[in-house]
């Protein structure tokens, strides 16, 4: 029986720098005939990690340690404030002829400075998933139609006035036209929006004043006394 003869090799420890590249480089070079000679190449390379301490007698890196760069970090703050700075959904108005609706006299008062002209009032909630997938067709109506105003009004920012004006689902539209008061109120969603698109084609059409304006039903200045809370659906017709 043949003898069995064991070799242990230990694996040398470099405490300097240019040791490590020398050795790396040595080792590599005529085993890697396709790696680059020049030991400055390893240099560079080696140079971008935190520490290569461990290497074995064969010339093999057993660890390395890198450091992520300030520029990388640098772009993860950069996108999060861009991210953070696009507008909510209800907050965007594709031209002066959509307007935000804060308070009843902002109402009232939108109402009698439109003269003759049409107007198409929205209320609509910022938790509503019908409102949300409804309003990009709205703004587009309302880019098609520079004629017309939009009033949008925000259902928790006026409850005691949506209450006044029988709001009780949501998307829901009024229409207004001058001396003719509210023309047409009704919910809708996406699926339903050729109701709004017929209700333009039956009202946006000229007309001459034909007496004081109607009003705007069930509406006045003093709505402090109407409940704070209110129970409102969303439009699924």
């Amino acid at each position: 029986m043949a003898d069995v003869i064991r070799l242990s090799f230990n694996p040398l420890r470099f405490a300097s720098s240019s040791s490590v590249l020398t050795s790396f480089s040595s080792s590599l070079n005529p085993l890697q005939p396709g790696l680059p000679s020049n030991q400055k190449s390893y240099s560079r390379v080696l140079s971008s990690a935190a520490a290569a301490h461990h290497i074995s007698a064969t010339g093999i890196i057993t660890h390395f340690a890198f450091r992520p760069t300030k520029s990388f970090d640098s772009f993860k703050v950069h996108a999060t404030v861009a991210e953070t700075d696009q507008p909510k959904w209800w907050e965007r108005n594709p031209g002066p002829n959509m307007i935000d609706i804060h308070s009843t006299q902002e109402f009232l008062s939108a109402l009698s400075q439109a003269g003759e002209r049409l107007v198409i009032v929205e209320f609509y909630g910022t938790w509503c998933a019908s409102c949300r997938a409804l309003f990009p067709k709205l703004c587009r109506t309302a880019e098609e139609h520079p004629e017309i105003l939009f009033l949008k009004v925000n259902f928790d920012e006026n409850k005691p006035m949506c209450k006044n004006l029988n709001v009780k689902v949501l998307p829901y539209f009024h229409f207004y036209r001058g001396a003719d008061g509210q023309l047409e109120a009704f919910s809708c969603s996406l699926a339903k929006f050729q109701k709004i698109k017929d209700a333009i084609i039956t009202h946006n059409t000229d007309r001459c004043s034909i007496g004081p304006p109607k009003g705007v039903g069930d509406l006045s200045l003093e709505t402090s006394s109407a409940p704070k809370d209110t129970q409102v659906g969303s439009s699924t017709t």
